[in-house]
């Protein structure tokens, strides 16, 4: 790689390592708080001895909560750094969101 070439990789690479904004990240982040706010509540159906269906419905709404966050992050991505890592040719950014897609579907 040319001294120019590993320049333009290392910004590179600081901009996707980074902390860096999406345009939904407010949207992501209130999406979020509510979902642990619901946990809380979720916590406290559990200390307080409610039946055991109602909490698990409650649970099977938060988890939908987070996973619909997930995927607004995951859209972002797609959108955003995806998109530039490929016209420029950046397999190692695919190749992170390919793992981080795994872990996600677990």
């Amino acid at each position: 790689m040319s001294e120019n070439q590993i320049h333009h990789h290392e910004q590179h690479l600081e901009q996707h390592h980074h902390a860096h904004m999406h345009p939904n990240a407010k949207a992501v982040s209130n999406r979020l708080a509510r979902a642990i706010g619901h946990l809380e509540s979720v916590k406290k159906m559990v200390d307080t001895g409610r039946d055991c269906s109602e909490v698990l419905i409650q649970l099977a709404a938060v988890r939908s909560a987070i996973n619909n966050a997930g995927k607004v992050i995951l859209m972002d991505h797609i959108t955003h750094c995806i998109v530039e890592a490929v016209e420029e040719g950046d397999q190692k950014v695919v190749d992170e969101l390919r793992e981080a897609v795994k872990q996600f579907v677990k």
